[in-house]
């Protein structure tokens, strides 16, 4: 049975996440305090004590999210479990990347805390807006961007479930379009831009620096990209990261992938259960588990046990 260890994106926050488990593990609370040190600024206090419009917030939720899921991670770790595949959603990226030592886990932190400011930068620059289109198939979707000016398909989430990012008054009319076209819902996300765009260039040409120069190994176990969809290497990794900033994460042709290469079950580790949800959907016969706390790393011991 193959394991894959994936590692959720913005939009998983919750308040008070990783408290529980860096209460119990101290190999977790140790992540906090190396995020810490690495972005100078207490990263334990915003995700324990934080409030939700702080952790909402580009800059801050980004390295918050890969530390707690680091320190889920290390929690996982003492159980002796380990993956065979890792694979992030997003900035997860940067999480997967992490548990597969292809990087520190401190550079790890500061780099999306470079990446969420230059995100949070470029969006202020240049307005724009997300939303996702449920109930249409894929080629839909992007025959409708194809048609209308300043909007790009930004996350395949799933099959039926693809998001949307560009210019406001684009975003608008495609939802519009979509309705016409049958979608059964369009929900437009509470974002601060059009990432995963080229209105978000700026970010990803400020970020290019810092990942070119980062110290990258090549995964063990090995990293299935979102941006390629492939296994990828340590000489593609930093290009990769900065691809990803202006194009689409492909979670559902990455996820197809890893299941044609073996993986059967699924473990999302950080806050939140949105990527179980969506792997769910990509393939109804997948395991999935989500661990964000002690009570649910105890079910993974569980599970696996009796497997």
């Amino acid at each position: 049975m193959k394991i894959a260890f994936c590692f959720p994106g913005q939009g998983s926050q919750d308040v008070g996440m990783g408290r529980a488990i860096a209460a119990e593990f101290p190999a977790a609370r140790s992540a906090y305090d190396e995020a810490s040190e690495a972005v100078g600024f207490d990263v334990a206090r915003l995700c324990f004590e934080g409030s939700i419009e702080d952790l909402t917030r580009t800059e801050l939720q980004q390295p918050a999210l890969v530390a707690t899921s680091i320190a889920c991670l290390r929690a996982v770790r003492t159980l002796g479990i380990e993956p065979d595949y890792v694979i992030g959603h997003s900035v997860g990226e940067y999480s997967a990347l992490a548990a597969a030592d292809a990087i520190g886990a401190g550079e790890a932190v500061a780099l999306v805390r470079e990446r969420g400011e230059a995100m949070a930068e470029a969006a202020r620059q240049t307005p724009g807006a997300m939303a996702a289109v449920i109930g249409l198939d894929d080629a839909v979707v992007e025959e409708l961007c194809g048609a209308i000016d300043g909007v790009w398909p930004a996350n395949y989430n799933c099959p039926g479930q693809v998001v949307v990012s560009g210019e406001n008054a684009a975003v608008d009319r495609l939802i519009e379009e979509a309705a016409a076209r049958g979608a059964r819902k369009t929900v437009k996300l509470r974002v601060s831009g059009a990432f995963h765009s080229p209105l978000v260039a700026r970010a990803a040409e400020r970020l290019r620096p810092a990942l070119s120069g980062a110290s990258w190994r090549d995964p063990a176990p090995p990293f299935m990209s979102t941006v390629s969809a492939r296994l990828e290497d340590a000489q593609r990794i930093g290009s990769l990261l900065v691809e990803q900033l202006t194009g689409p994460v492909r979670f559902t042709q990455a996820v197809r992938g890893l299941v044609k290469d073996g993986a059967e079950t699924f473990v999302e580790i950080g806050p939140g259960q949105v990527l179980s949800g969506l792997l769910r959907r990509c393939d109804r016969s997948l395991r999935t588990i989500s661990v964000g706390d002690p009570e649910s790393l105890r079910k993974l011991e569980d599970t696996l046990s009796a497997a």
